[in-house]
């Protein structure tokens, strides 16, 4: 078992490429994280964290799930942008970092760091923005394979 300390999660759900750990305050979800399969699932302790569980189950069956979940991410204006631009790409779709950085008149590393620093993945489907050329780009700030896989896994659900 993982030593991750699972104590600021509302919930963590189990999920076929990591645990998925939902984080809310008040009524809405704050942090999503992926981590490692080993770390210990555990039952939402409230009814928001309930229903992201439910909507990540939804998810998993059906890759045209659209998530649903009042959120508030933390960010700078900037990232806000970039943030509500993701939100934008519909499941089994891609954008490049340079097209959204035309779109939002920025520069694709601007962008990259942005999706980067996003702190609700999933409901934010920042893995659906990809690099030039067909490359997967980087994910989570890093080019691991942990996060490239998450990022593989994804983008092959929706694409069934």
């Amino acid at each position: 078992m993982s030593t991750i300390d699972t104590a600021s999660y509302c919930a963590v759900a189990e999920a076929p490429f990591a645990r998925i750990g939902f984080r809310t305050a008040g009524d809405c979800i704050v942090g999503i994280d992926y981590l490692p399969t080993d770390v210990a699932r555990v039952a939402p302790s409230n009814a928001l964290a309930r229903e992201a569980c439910a909507q990540l189950r939804a998810y998993l069956r059906d890759p045209g799930h659209v998530f649903d979940l009042p959120y508030a991410a933390r960010g700078t204006p900037f990232q806000q942008r970039v943030w509500q631009a993701i939100a934008a790409i519909p499941s089994a779709r891609t954008r490049t970092y340079g097209e959204l950085a035309r779109l939002l008149c920025s520069a694709p590393r601007a962008v990259g760091g942005a999706c980067g620093s996003n702190p609700i993945p999933l409901v934010i489907p920042c893995h659906r923005v990809v690099a030039s050329g067909g490359g997967l780009g980087g994910f989570m700030h890093s080019r691991s394979p942990f996060p490239l896989d998450i990022k593989r896994w994804l983008l092959q659900h929706e694409a069934r």
